[in-house]
């Protein structure tokens, strides 16, 4: 499903914006064929020494570079690029956001762009006072931008401003998509993560089964790891029950009554239990004191 969403929303951003890939190309290449033999060295020689994690020397070329041609959008966005992979986001976003406001609909300046103001802790709010956010282009990308980072909330809040269109409704099919798998995967990763709950719903599981074989193992373990849930009290006394082990099952459920508090439908289930064992010991009257009680409700 990722992958299909990956490449619908590939064939989405060719359609909306055309193939940015060649689009930046052709846009560096262009802004590179009208400057000097110098820039394009000093630019050229930036390249290489990112390329190779050099990015102070990086930097250093890209502002000889800006010095030489102060409007050229594509060093803003190399600079940008540069000073985010040397860990310094703030100077990344105002370069970042230089590039985008002189190519709103570049979707890769975009990209750089939300990533830098991310990592300076900036909320869609905060970036939205300093991009042209007007431009449509540009919103649909902010929307694919924050889908491919995850950040879903966020692009349901930019498709909110969204006319209606082929795009939009599309890409918010994939964001819902993407919510709900996220909320599935979440339950039984939390199930999972919590031994209490995991422990009772085995143990629910195996009294559904009447699997009393590993109940009796399972029992005396949540038991031990949780000592003072009376639940597992509850679930030790039927396996000791469906044994024949009456006495002990009445001490075990006994003691587990003593952490019952405000559950009065597992209360009227360890009663009935209690009963049981009693009569399995001859003792009437007790055994009616507990029935009383689930008629009472006390």
């Amino acid at each position: 499903m990722k992958l299909l969403a990956c490449i619908l929303l590939f064939f989405l951003g060719i359609s909306a914006s055309g193939n940015l890939y060649g689009q930046e190309e052709e846009s560096a290449a262009v802004s590179l064929e009208a400057n000097t033999d110098e820039f394009q060295e000093c630019f050229f020689e930036a390249l290489k020494q990112k390329g190779i994690e050099n990015y102070d020397k990086a930097i250093n070329q890209l502002l000889e570079c800006k010095g030489l041609d102060p409007s050229n959008t594509v060093v803003d966005h190399e600079l940008a690029k540069a000073y985010l992979a040397s860990e310094q986001p703030l100077q990344a976003l105002e370069y970042g956001i230089a590039a985008l406001q002189a190519d709103p609909a570049n979707l890769w300046y975009l990209e750089t762009l939300v990533t830098a103001a991310l990592r300076q802790g900036n909320t869609l709010e905060m970036l939205k006072g300093r991009i042209p956010y007007g431009n449509t282009r540009l919103r649909e990308n902010l929307a694919r931008v924050f889908y491919f980072k995850n950040d879903y909330q966020a692009a349901l809040e930019v498709l909110k401003d969204l006319e209606r269109s082929r795009f939009s409704e599309q890409l918010r099919a994939l964001v819902r998509d993407s919510l709900e798998r996220n909320q599935a995967e979440a339950m039984p990763m939390e199930k999972e993560e919590n031994p209490l709950e995991a422990y009772r719903s085995s143990l629910q599981e195996l009294l559904e089964k009447q699997d009393y074989g590993a109940l009796e193992e399972l029992s005396l373990e949540a038991l031990e790891q949780f000592p003072s849930y009376p639940y597992f009290y509850y679930a030790r006394g039927l396996v000791l029950n469906h044994g024949a082990r009456y006495a002990l099952a009445a001490s075990v459920m006994e003691e587990g009554l003593d952490y019952l508090l405000d559950d009065p439908a597992l209360a009227a289930e360890m009663y009935r239990a209690l009963a049981a064992a009693y009569t399995g010991l001859g003792n009437i009257s007790k055994a009616n004191m507990y029935l009383s009680k689930i008629k009472s409700g006390s």
